[in-house]
């Protein structure tokens, strides 16, 4: 009598796609939020960004040196 040994076939690389294809996807994801928000709000709006800053004319000078 023939003692048969059935070994199934190895399948490492047979699911690597799908991981494959999650990164593409999440890739594309990213690139895409990060390029609307670069198109979107990169410009200074030009209202409502006045910055008024005053310096003094001359500069106080104190009468006593402080220690």
């Amino acid at each position: 009598m023939a003692t048969i040994i059935n070994t199934p076939a190895t399948t490492e690389g047979a699911d690597s796609g799908a991981g494959w294809a999650v990164a593409v996807l999440i890739l594309l994801v990213v690139i895409g939020v990060g390029a609307y928000f670069w198109l979107n709000y990169r410009a200074v709006p030009a209202t409502g960004m006045n910055i008024n800053v005053t310096l003094p004319q001359n500069p106080v000078t104190s009468p006593t040196p402080t220690p």
